[in-house]
């Protein structure tokens, strides 16, 4: 196990800069989500705390020893891929110990560790079959067997679930969930599923165009989101935006949408007027008979529980989820409210939310 520690962390290929002054902690132990759209940046800030890129500058630091320059040998780190890379002439067994194998462990060693994972991981019945005959999920158990045979200091793995469908995938980011709660590990997982990282890590770096937006844990950043783009990355659907101008004083609890007064967390921003968002996650709008705020409904989707409800209103599109029983038919105008701890407010030209009294204690990026 260890504490990974990046500061200001750059990456040029030529004159394109993948990752931009990335800095942030993963602390010993934790499963530490790097999330973001392709080519954000995120599998080249795995590859550079691997040791598979070295940095352009920055530190990176694991256990306290700076390891920036050194090679991937020299990290005891190991590596999890998508695509399994598993030596395909050999068996189960032979694939799993082969870390072991090739760092002259003694053979007594060997097959007790091999033993040890097998049954962790539940694959003893499959450990001397040749792995090319093997399905999608127990081709990834055996990668998974290799990289946790040696107790690495930490775990980095690369969209490890990318490659299975959608059911199996489930299935076995719970298995891997599991897996790290027994073992304790710091592992660094990168993926550009949001629904992976929020129901498996306990931290999540999010990154946009090689800069980190946001880092917290999953609740912080779905709660609080820092930039516009994290709050439209993040859930599903994702949080509605509501575009006006506006002006309001540190310590204000509301500003005014289109002649309507909004109530929000208490703002400690400075005073100004500006071009403004209203952040609302479909979660926290009420339709209602009567409201000053309201919309037309232009789509209703049944969900089972809940609905999906698409409204039209004079500052942009919303989506409510709304209990599936609640008529909405669609043409009709309703009353909104929104909760008004719930909200974020954001400055349009920059992207970044205010700090309000909610959320004082956001990482950004």
């Amino acid at each position: 196990m260890a504490e990974i520690v990046i500061r200001n962390l750059r990456k040029e290929f030529g004159t394109f800069t993948a990752v931009k002054e990335s800095s942030f902690t993963i602390g010993n132990g934790e499963f530490f989500m790097l999330l973001g759209p392709s080519g954000c940046g995120k599998t080249t800030t795995l590859r550079m705390i691997a040791g598979l890129e070295l940095p352009t500058s920055g530190e990176i630091l694991i256990d306290g020893e700076d390891v920036s320059q050194k090679p991937a040998s020299q990290r005891d780190i190991a590596m999890v891929f998508q695509m399994f890379a598993l030596y395909p002439h050999m068996n189960v067994r032979k694939n799993i110990s082969y870390p072991l194998v090739s760092q002259g462990v003694p053979r007594a060693q060997v097959q007790a560790k091999v033993a040890e994972v097998a049954r962790i991981l539940g694959i003893e019945s499959i450990l001397d079959k040749p792995v090319s005959g093997l399905s999608g999920g127990d081709r990834q158990r055996v990668a998974l067997g290799r990289a946790i045979v040696r107790n690495p200091k930490a775990f980095m793995m690369d969209e490890p679930l990318g490659a299975l469908d959608a059911e199996f995938r489930e299935h076995m980011s719970e298995e891997l969930r599991a897996l790290h709660d027994r073992m304790g590990a710091t592992t660094v997982y990168v993926t550009h599923d949001q629904l992976e990282a929020m129901q498996m890590g306990d931290k999540i770096v999010v990154m946009n165009h090689g800069v980190v937006e946001q880092f917290g844990t999953p609740q912080e950043i779905y709660d609080h989101p820092a930039t516009l783009f994290v709050a439209d990355f993040i859930g599903s659907p994702s949080m509605n935006f509501l575009r006006f101008q506006g002006s309001f004083r540190p310590g204000d609890r509301a500003v005014t949408l289109g002649g309507v007064t909004m109530e929000t967390p208490e703002l400690q921003a400075e005073a100004g007027a500006r071009d403004l968002v209203l952040g609302v996650r479909p979660e926290h709008v009420t339709l209602v008979d009567s409201g000053a705020y309201r919309g037309r409904i232009i789509a209703a989707e049944y969900l089972g529980t809940t609905q999906i409800v698409t409204l039209d209103t004079s500052h942009g599109t919303i989506k409510a989820r709304a209990p599936a029983g609640q008529v909405a038919r669609v043409g009709e105008t309703v009353g909104m409210t929104f909760r008004a701890p719930t909200l974020a407010l954001f400055d349009a030209g920059s992207g970044r939310a205010f700090r309000t009294s909610a959320n004082a204690g956001v990482h950004h990026g």
